[in-house]
């Protein structure tokens, strides 16, 4: 990962503006789930730090306009940027590294650059649907986990399915690989923003549902709720939650087993993801990680 980390710092470097290396580095870096899985696919290939750090650029910039979009005041536990320096800001650092990232991209192999950007047209597409549906209660799950695809795992499919171009590995393989990856991924992450504590999340439990998503969890929930109930839920949607309200929604979810249905999609997605991999022990630890994780 050094190499990776070597290759973004001379990305962010060659900017050539004091402000961005700064903000930039006050980013929390994250997991780098999608770099590691670039190196893991194409460990050998000369290129292939340099993709991984084009595209955690690339995820930065999304993570600097779901901030902004969502007005969220932290991200992995500290102060996010439009926090502390404004959404103008925030949003202008995202357009240095997309078109940083962007700029870099045309390097590639015409097949190889093609994957990269079209996932930043659906992740971009994803975050709208995403802003759409939060208007209104969403009780459709398929609705749900196409813009999950499009906002979370599209990205994720594009870098499994781009290494392996350059690899000359089986990209089909692969892209299936990632797509399942980063769906269950974030359903893991669904699940840990109900069932988490504050400190642990670095944001209050059940965020979610007070800045209008609805998680899987919330869909099944509904299903199994009487016709009062729906109400209840429904009217709770995109407010700021009372202790006793966010006690009964925790409850309910434990009575009527939504967390554990919405976990056994998410390992039917990465089971699905080992059985096109079954051979490449790293790439099977990295969803055995995934899914047992608490964070």
């Amino acid at each position: 990962m050094q190499r990776v980390e070597t290759q973004i710092a001379k990305l962010i470097n060659e900017c050539d503006y004091e402000e961005v290396t700064k903000l930039f580095y006050k980013l929390s870096g994250g997991k780098r789930l999608r770099a590691k899985l670039i190196l893991k696919i194409a460990p050998d290939h000369k290129d292939a730090p340099l993709l991984a750090a084009i595209v955690e650029l690339i995820h930065a910039a999304s993570l600097l306009h779901d901030d902004v979009i969502d007005e969220a005041m932290t991200r992995r536990g500290v102060e996010s940027v439009n926090a502390t320096q404004g959404s103008k800001i925030a949003v202008m650092l995202g357009d240095v590294l997309y078109s940083k990232a962007f700029t870099e991209l045309v390097s590639f192999d015409k097949e190889v650059a093609k994957t990269i950007a079209a996932s930043v047209t659906a992740l971009s597409k994803g975050e709208m649907i995403d802003v759409k549906m939060a208007e209104n209660f969403n009780t459709n799950e398929k609705l749900y986990l196409d813009m999950l695809y499009l906002k979370t795992a599209t990205l994720i499919e594009a870098a499994a399915k781009a290494s392996a171009l350059l690899a000359g590995k089986d990209a089909s393989s692969y892209a299936t690989y990632g797509r399942n990856l980063g769906l269950s991924f974030q359903i893991i992450d669904d699940i840990l923003d109900i069932t988490q504590d504050a400190k642990t999340l670095g944001k209050p439990a059940l965020n979610d549902f007070v800045e209008g998503k609805c998680t899987l969890p919330y869909i099944y929930l509904y299903e199994e709720f009487s016709a009062d109930e729906k109400e209840r839920l429904v009217s709770l949607h995109a407010q700021t939650l009372s202790r006793e309200d966010a006690t009964w929604i925790q409850k309910s979810m434990q009575k009527h087993k939504t967390i554990e249905r919405s976990f056994e999609l998410a390992l039917q997605l990465s089971n699905e993801a080992k059985s096109v991999m079954n051979e490449d022990k790293d790439l099977v630890s990295i969803l055995d990680t995934m899914i047992k994780r608490t964070f």
